[in-house]
């Protein structure tokens, strides 16, 4: 036996491990973490040893403030989509705009030179029809008064011719026959159209040429007459200027050729549309002796 085998040991019981270990976490809850370390071993006057860590945790607060982070962020990013789209729609619009500004003052420019062109027309039409007018009562002068001199008289038809446009037979006698019946109607009819405006090619209602007035005049009493001054100056019988009645048709130039028709009223009166600046008139058949006259009714 060995010397030391009744020698009390005066070694303290070994401790043993640790056996369980606790880990509580609260994360969502915001709880500290404990970790415990118990001795579940040893002698029975061991003494636990327990040790506890604080670990750091994502409280609710902070998960509040991300998202309320996050929201903020989103509408920053609409309010500037928003302000994009109106920028874009501004733009868009402000374009349309001044296209349609172009457009109406290229339409009114365009319409500008319709209108004008139109006038210029109408003005070269006139001073035509006046050169014409002229022309033809020059070669009716002077074939008048070619015939007078050779007839080699001083009769009263060559002194009658003299000191005037015409001859004696462009002014009808004074005791003319007043207008009843058809005549009536015409007559009635182109008198209420005095002061109308003159437009080559119009026949009415409130504008008129020279042979639309008189087509529409006998129209309305349901005589047919051709729509143009050459075909209205035979339309009907031949008459005498000496011996006009109201209705007559009187007309400008030669007979088949005529460039212009109006209708006798009475009293040495016509009414015609005779051109653009002055429209359709009354007037004397001194104001502008017609060639010849023809009778419809």
């Amino acid at each position: 036996m060995s010397h030391t085998a009744h020698i009390p040991s005066h070694r303290k019981p070994r401790r043993s491990a640790p056996k369980v270990t606790v880990l509580r976490a609260g994360v969502a809850g915001g709880v500290l973490s404990t970790i415990a370390v118990a001795g579940a071993a040893g002698p029975a006057n061991a003494e636990p040893v327990t040790q506890t860590i604080e670990m750091p945790t994502l409280t609710s607060g902070l998960a509040s403030d991300f998202a309320k982070s996050a929201d903020a962020t989103q509408r920053v990013a609409n309010n500037l989509d928003l302000r994009a789209q109106e920028s874009a729609a501004i733009t868009k619009a402000a374009k349309a705009a001044k296209t349609a500004h172009a457009e109406a003052e290229r339409k009114a420019e365009a319409e500008k030179k319709k209108k004008a062109a139109a006038e210029a027309r109408a003005k070269a039409a006139a001073e035509a029809e006046r050169a014409s007018r002229a022309a033809q009562r020059t070669t009716l002068a002077a074939t008048a008064s070619s015939a007078d001199s050779g007839s080699g008289s001083g009769s009263n038809q060559t002194s009658s011719g003299s000191g005037s446009t015409g001859s004696a037979s462009t002014t009808a006698p004074a005791t003319s026959s007043p207008a009843t019946g058809s005549a009536a109607a015409v007559v009635s009819f182109v008198q209420s159209h005095v002061g109308d405006a003159y437009i080559m090619g119009s026949t009415g209602p409130n504008a008129w040429d020279c042979s639309g007035l008189v087509q529409a005049a006998y129209s309305q009493i349901g005589v047919d007459l051709p729509r143009v001054s050459q075909s209205q100056s035979t339309a009907g019988t031949q008459v005498s200027l000496d011996n006009l009645q109201p209705g007559d048709i009187l007309y400008w130039g030669g007979a088949g050729s005529a460039y212009h028709t109006a209708i006798y009223i009475g009293g040495g009166q016509f009414v015609g549309a005779q051109n653009p600046s002055k429209g359709v008139v009354q007037a004397s058949l001194d104001y502008d002796p017609p060639s010849g006259a023809v009778r419809v009714l």
